[in-house]
């Protein structure tokens, strides 16, 4: 496949090197923004970027994982790449992570990476590795500039590789003689060659009728909705869908939002620590058709418990996931939106399944999420509650991984898409609060809040210079239960209570923390001083930290046992 596209250079007296170039290419990609950090082997980028700065924004960040997991943030709310510029070495081996989270997570990067000079590469330079080798697995696909004249195609396919078909991180590695060496000549054409690369967005219509003729033969059905649903925009479609036909819908940790979750066919999310009628509706149902989901194994639990009587439907536009963990009777590669348009399109009937709505309304009535709650201290579920409240379920939630992540799933309920940022995939501590800066700078008029434990927040707290240097009002909300939570968990249910290295038994003063970088911050002990302080907190315009100290003790039910089915979830309780 090949794309022509003209591009046109700003006029400037200075010689144009190929930083120069690679700037004018990503503001013609319609770039605004850089989250970066600058080093040895990518002066000659930051010299351009001065050139520049009127075009083009750049921002700052603290530590390489922090802007990194804030570019996520801003693709996850976009949809459009988030933009990342590193150095050589360290600055390279500091985004591993957050290239992997990206990946796991479908989320669109373009990772623009410093190299020693083409003469020394292989000679370990100093600040040199070999950023190619590492990447590879964890990349959609990578680059390493070998000549200037192909900066221009290069660039132009790892935007169009990072934001089509499955989204996903590409890197492009830059040798410091590229971008300092002079540019000749007059480059007029960028032309992408991408002849093996072309994702199905339409499905097969055989496949589309046979899903439909199997949905009205269907006694339970019911829809699982992935984040594949977001990628493709198709939200409406879905609710669309779902309503023509009258089916149930499950949600995956990454699909929050993509179904609203006040919509009485809504069932919330399924999984480890999903709700009882979402995971009785996976295990019990007769046709299960899946959009845009991994069928990973903290939703499918033991592969031999799930869904063990449906037929199953996968609709994916990334072949390599339709049954690569369950067995699929009906495949279908494409796009999720366009899939969905298709079915809406078909005359089949709908469902005789009002026994199955019947069985999973008294499921939603008779097991609910449930914690017991305590007027002395301060119940994290209920915290998660209180902050719903005051925001009215329409604020952006970025979080880490752990306790606070499945509470804020649990207890944030989410009508819109878009508001939910969370490591999926990957897991990844440190990532809640910076993803949220990302967040905030795609969407500054959007309330966001970063729900984060006391132990993940350390590990990227130094991004607070960010958001005190740009006064982003992004509100960080420290679940402080003084533990790595969910390991203690862990540990104590399945390790026989041998509480190994999981507590906390020192900590910053959080709230001193927060003012000596200029920002407000506020201790919590008890729900009074919340009820009191969240109102105005939220009102301020401004950077907020609260460190809320909530009772340790507290778990995440209900919950999946490794090893376990989805009907044999422990910390059930009937209302």
């Amino acid at each position: 496949m090949k794309v022509e596209a003209k591009l046109e250079f700003q006029t400037s007296t200075a010689p144009k090197t190929g930083a120069d170039l690679l700037i004018d290419l990503l503001i013609k990609e319609g770039v605004e923004t850089i989250f970066g950090y600058p080093g040895g082997a990518v002066l000659p980028i930051y010299d351009a970027i001065y050139r520049a700065k009127d075009r083009i924004g750049h921002i700052l960040f603290r530590h390489e994982q922090g802007m990194i997991h804030a570019a996520e943030g801003y693709a996850r709310i976009t949809g459009k790449p988030g933009v990342v510029l590193a150095t050589s070495g360290p600055g390279a081996t500091n985004l591993v992570t957050g290239i992997t989270d990206a990946m796991m997570d479908s989320l669109p990067l373009v990772v623009f990476t410093g190299q020693v000079a083409r003469s020394v590469i292989g000679t370990d330079a100093f600040q040199e590795a070999d950023v190619m080798a590492i990447t590879t697995p964890i990349t959609k696909h990578n680059y390493q500039v070998q000549s200037i004249a192909d900066l221009p195609r290069i660039v132009k396919e790892a935007f169009h590789i990072a934001s089509t078909g499955r989204p996903g991180p590409v890197l492009v590695d830059l040798p410091k003689d590229i971008t300092s060496g002079a540019v000749s000549g007059v480059v007029e054409e960028a032309a992408m060659d991408l002849p093996g690369y072309q994702p199905t967005y339409k499905p097969n219509p055989l496949q589309i009728k046979k899903l439909a003729e199997s949905l009205a033969k269907a006694k339970k059905p019911v829809i699982l909705a992935g984040a594949g649903i977001l990628h493709a925009k198709a939200s409406e479609e879905l609710a669309a869908f779902a309503e023509k036909h009258n089916i149930p819908v499950v949600t995956t940790l990454l699909g929050l939002g993509t179904f609203p979750a006040d919509n009485p066919l809504s069932l919330g999310m399924g999984g480890m620590h999903g709700t009882y009628a979402a995971n009785m509706a996976l295990y019990e149902s007769d046709l299960l058709i899946n959009f845009g989901a991994r069928f990973d194994d903290r939703l499918t639990g033991n592969l031999k418990h799930f869904a063990p009587f449906a037929k199953v439907a996968h609709i994916d536009i990334d072949p390599a996931e339709i049954g690569k963990n369950v067995p699929t009777q009906i495949p279908i590669v494409a796009d999720a939106k366009v899939a969905l348009v298709e079915l809406l399109n078909q005359a089949g009937d709908s469902p005789n399944a009002e026994e199955w709505l019947e069985k999973l309304r008294e499921f939603k009535q008779d097991f609910p999420l449930w914690y017991k709650h305590d007027p002395d201290g301060m119940c994290p579920q209920w915290l998660i509650e209180a902050v719903h409240k005051v925001t009215n379920g329409e604020a952006i939630v970025a979080t880490d991984v752990g306790q606070h992540q499945m509470w804020a799933a649990q207890y944030y309920t989410f009508n819109e898409p878009h508001r939910w940022i969370t490591s999926g995939g990957l897991g990844t501590m440190g990532f809640g609060f910076p993803a949220a800066i990302g967040a905030q700078i795609a969407s500054p008029e959007s309330t966001v809040v970063a729900i984060v434990g006391d132990a993940g927040f350390q590990m990227t707290l130094q991004e607070l210079s960010v958001i005190y240097e740009r006064n982003l009002p992004v509100k960080i909300i420290i679940v402080n239960n003084g533990a790595l939570g969910m390991v203690r968990q862990w540990q104590e249910l399945l390790y026989d209570n041998r509480i190994s290295e999981s507590l906390l038994n020192t900590q910053p003063d959080f709230v001193k923390l927060a003012e000596s970088y200029g920002i407000r911050g506020m201790k919590i002990d008890n729900q009074e001083e919340l009820i009191a302080s969240l109102p105005e907190l939220f009102a301020y315009n401004g950077p907020v930290l609260v460190d809320c100290r909530v009772l340790q003790q507290e778990k995440v039910f209900p919950m999946m046992p490794p090893g376990a089915g989805l009907h044999e979830m422990i910390g059930v309780k009937p209302v």
